[in-house]
């Protein structure tokens, strides 16, 4: 059995946020202009100014007349009390947490980030509601990235979130990860693929890397949380062997410092067989970015095994040439921040003790975290 693939004939127009003030400033800038309906969705909504003023602009939209709705992943935004949104039940707006926390289903997440105003235009990418975010990435503000969607998948991205707010609080089943799932599904347009991800086999968004990555000649990938399952490794070897050129932009500051651990005890194999490894050093990396010859995906998920096996996810491929064009401008500028790896240098930077770190990062995130996401449920 085999995921869903519906199809859609027209284009749709896309275009890139290219920093985390660009895309919340746009975001909040479609709710305020908002007439009929808001759909917001996202992991982390921290407390603070940031979400106070999209909270103003939707209690703002709610009075006009719009029907405004909003789903918060429970885990990601836990520390965002739920009488926050008293407000904005009050005047109209619904509310509802994703997977409400509790020991017994902790952790397959909603991991999505989306907004979509009036069924017109839709945001994706990588950007929680955070003052985090704000900034360009270099000289203020974690470094991430995002696109605006005109056209018919903003409908399709409509019925998305439409699907995840009805179900919020569904109870997953024993061994979910090992289900196929109706709830992952492709989207087919003749310039675009929507892949929305999650728990259960046959991940789309997995699926569709590694076709792509088969035959690729050129890959170059911003990630903010590298943990690739080992097939994935093993394709970006095997490009760079044949002489194909990878490159990876990853974090040299983050904010999960088990996760860079992880990813560093795959420098010296990758490093070998020939892939380019940098680090972005400005600021905190979060985004997501993975161009495969003129293919380019973005959107919610890394390449780590909680996006490509656990977690809900929202990722766009697109083959159009103006946006493969303008990916690869972004990615030759956050190059020009980056520090690239050099093999003898790294390799005598490597303790027994700075390996044996790595190693256990890795066992907790690659093994250890999908085999308790395995057994949850309620």
């Amino acid at each position: 059995m085999f995921a869903v693939e519906d199809v859609v004939s027209m284009n749709s127009e896309f275009r890139w946020l290219q920093n985390g003030q660009i895309a919340l400033d746009e975001m909040l800038a479609a709710i305020v202009a908002a007439r009929r309906s808001i759909r917001l969705e996202t992991y982390i909504i921290y407390p603070g100014a940031t979400a106070e003023e999209f909270r103003r602009a939707l209690i703002d939209a709610c009075q006009r007349g719009v029907k405004a709705r909003v789903l918060a992943d429970g885990l990601g935004s836990v520390s965002l009390p739920d009488s926050f949104w008293n407000d904005f039940r009050a005047a109209g707006g619904e509310f509802r947490w994703f997977n409400p926390v509790s020991l017994r289903r902790l952790s397959i997440r909603d991991h999505r980030k989306l907004l979509v105003c009036d069924e017109a235009v839709a945001f994706i990418g990588g950007f929680n509601i955070a003052a985090e975010y704000q900034g360009d990435g270099v000289t203020s503000g974690w470094r991430d990235l995002g696109m605006s969607i005109r056209g018919p998948l903003v409908q399709e991205l409509a019925d998305a979130f439409d699907e995840m707010f009805e179900d919020a609080d569904f109870k997953h089943k024993p061994f979910t990860r090992l289900r196929v799932s109706d709830r992952q599904k492709t989207v087919q347009t003749p310039d675009a693929r929507l892949l929305l991800g999650g728990p259960g086999l046959n991940n789309p968004i997995k699926r569709a890397l590694r076709h792509d990555l088969r035959d690729a000649t050129e890959v170059r990938i911003i990630c903010a949380y590298f943990l690739p399952p080992w097939r994935m490794r093993r394709d970006l070897s095997r490009i760079a062997r044949r002489g194909g050129k990878v490159q990876l932009i990853l974090p040299h500051k983050t904010d999960v410092p088990l996760s860079r651990l992880a990813a560093l005890s795959f420098y010296r194999r990758l490093l070998i067989a020939g892939v380019e490894i940098y680090e972005y050093e400005p600021q905190i990396l979060h985004a997501k970015l993975f161009l495969i010859d003129n293919i380019v995906y973005v959107g919610s998920a890394n390449l780590d095994s909680r996006s490509l096996s656990i977690n809900y996810e929202l990722s766009l491929r697109v083959t159009h040439p103006d946006v493969s064009r303008e990916a690869r401008g972004i990615f030759d500028r956050d190059l020009a921040y980056c520090r690239k790896i050099d093999f003898e240098t790294w390799r005598k930077s490597r303790t027994l003790w700075e390996r044996l770190k790595g190693r256990i990062a890795y066992w907790i995130l690659a093994r250890i975290d999908p085999y308790i996401a395995l057994r949850q449920y309620e």
